[in-house]
């Protein structure tokens, strides 16, 4: 699949992720296997708002790493042949020096850059930035895994 954007609708066909837990609405400026820039709009109506923390919302960072990994695997599953995603899953392994600089407030548009760092066999490291406009908010540095469903 050769294409520099992936619409949510595309999305839902590479992850296996649904709503409430697909966070990411856009892939974009995809360099294939490379990087890409992920869009998560956060609103006043994502499912997280109302719980944290209320009259104060905040997307939490460990929902900002899941955007991470769920981009990474859209970059490489739109990167690879179907045969070689067809039935498989990402699974982060690890996740190395996350950084939250600051607060991601509702009703804005969180870009994730991200990069492959590198693969080894069924295994890939990759890098990311999050940013609202130009204010970095977040980064880190994670691993993830492509396995078999069950």
């Amino acid at each position: 699949m050769m294409t520099e954007s992936l619409s949510k609708t595309q999305i839902e066909q590479l992850l296996p992720h649904r709503d409430p837990m697909l966070l990411i609405d856009e892939l974009k400026d995809i360099k294939k296997l490379f990087s890409a820039t992920a869009i998560v709009n956060v609103t006043k109506e994502s499912f997280f708002v109302k719980g944290h923390f209320p009259g104060q919302p905040v997307m939490p960072g460990v929902l900002i790493v899941e955007a991470f990994g769920q981009a990474a695997a859209a970059l490489t599953a739109s990167g690879l042949d179907k045969e070689t995603y067809e039935n498989k899953l990402v699974f982060l392994m690890n996740i190395e020096k996350a950084r939250f600089r600051n607060p991601v407030i509702p009703n804005c548009k969180l870009e994730l850059k991200i990069e492959a760092v590198r693969s080894h066999g069924r295994v890939w490291k990759y890098k990311g930035e999050a940013f609202v406009g130009d204010t970095k908010m977040a980064d880190a540095m994670w691993s993830a895994t492509i396995v078999d469903r069950k």
